[in-house]
């Protein structure tokens, strides 16, 4: 491994993605409140066939919002909030729906904008990368004034590739670990451009609340407030053996590591996944009689999804499960092992059927699941006979 002076690991964060590749669509909200969740399409003018927007203090139902733009943000809006909370909030705040075709689409559009300039990417997720760029050329290219100068101008080049790509922004953080940069991304939000060295932590990183530690969660941020540990700075000055006492030797020794900087992990450019599963919030909570068949057609939908996201990633699984929410937030979860492996929709279906028959269904629910574990690479061809196909698919 490289000495930690020469390695730089950047970390690219696309703004406000889901919000972003909407107003690309509809450029008209572009600089208003914008909330994305919900599955209602938009509707057209009959007259002149413009969009027509859904205002959020029209909405009824129960789904949560994915994303905003910054202007809904500011109004205290926020991704996992109820729509219907939301609308206390920012009633004015147009509501668009997800369209995770599209925002898959513009995922694979920019990151391999990154890749022609900096191949080395670890895939985090649909809007967010980390890049070793430690081998990039460009990056030694230094300025008396400046001596990072080469790593912004390599940054600045890769924002630029993803705007030509996509015309959509990204904010980069460039430190010389995984932990700095996926803190310093967020630093300079919307569009930002972040560089920081070692030298930097105690004037940068050690104000910030300890909550802006990518590992540190509410329960542990919490605890650190009722031991008067507020700031990355509070933590860092802590004994090693203090953070241990309370933390445990393994969490407290990282607490105290991350507070200082320090973090050796690689960019992983590959990595397995352990599962894969498709999820949906209902509008409205249904009920497993009265919304059978909607149900049904739902959980089929479902199904079909996961199948042909495996097919997509050159997978097949062997244990399929479900997962249950219910009007009053209880989740259950179900799974079961088939006797092969499979990505046949219809056999995901039926096995994931069975699995419904175990759980309880004598009230409403919120959401519903499915979730294929057990994945290997492979093209299907062990799969169940078809006579598996014989019984019938059971419904709700």
């Amino acid at each position: 491994m490289k000495p930690l002076t020469l390695r730089w690991i950047a970390h690219l964060d696309m703004d406000a993605f889901y919000a972003s590749v909407e107003l690309l669509r509809y450029p008209q909200l572009k600089g208003e409140a914008v909330v994305i969740g919900g599955r209602r399409r938009v509707a057209l003018d009959e007259a002149s066939g413009e969009p027509v927007f859904e205002r959020l203090r029209d909405y009824a139902g129960r789904g949560v919002i994915t994303t905003a733009t910054y202007p809904a943000r500011a109004m205290g809006v926020h991704s996992g909030m109820g729509l219907m909370k939301a609308a206390q909030l920012a009633p004015d705040a147009y509501l668009l729906p997800l369209d995770f075709d599209r925002y898959r689409h513009f995922s694979r559009l920019f990151k391999s904008a990154v890749a022609s300039i900096a191949p080395v990417i670890e895939d985090r997720g649909i809007d967010e990368i980390y890049i070793d760029l430690s081998e990039v050329p460009g990056m030694q290219a230094s300025d008396p004034a400046d001596p990072c100068a080469g790593v912004r101008d390599v940054a600045a080049r890769i924002k630029a590739a993803v705007r030509a790509a996509t015309g959509l922004s990204c904010s980069i953080g460039v430190t010389p670990n995984k932990l700095l940069s996926k803190l310093c991304s967020d630093l300079e939000k919307p569009d930002g451009l972040t560089v920081l060295t070692a030298s930097d932590v105690p004037a940068r990183i050690w104000p910030l609340p300890v909550a802006r530690v990518n590992g540190i969660g509410p329960k542990a941020n919490e605890r650190l407030h009722t031991l008067g540990l507020d700031t990355i700075g509070q933590l860092a000055a802590a004994d090693p053996a203090f953070l241990q006492r309370h933390f445990g030797t393994r969490y407290g020794q990282w607490l105290h590591d991350a507070a200082h900087g320090r973090d050796e992990r690689p960019v992983v450019t590959w990595r397995e996944p352990k599962s894969l599963s498709r999820e949906t919030t209902f509008e409205r909570d249904l009920h497993p009689r009265e919304d059978r068949l909607q149900l049904g057609q739902l959980f089929t939908q479902l199904c079909e999804r996961l199948a042909d996201d495996l097919q997509r990633k050159g997978y097949v699984g062997r244990t399929v499960g479900i997962k249950l929410r219910y009007d009053d937030f209880h989740i259950v979860t179900r799974s079961i092992t088939m006797p092969a492996a499979t990505r046949d929709p219809q056999v995901i279906r039926l096995w994931a059927g069975r699995c419904l028959k175990t759980a309880p269904l004598d009230r409403r629910l919120r959401l519903l699941g499915v979730k294929m574990e057990g994945l290997i690479k492979g093209d299907g061809r062990a799969e169940l006979e078809a006579d598996h196909l014989g019984e019938s698919l059971p419904l709700f």
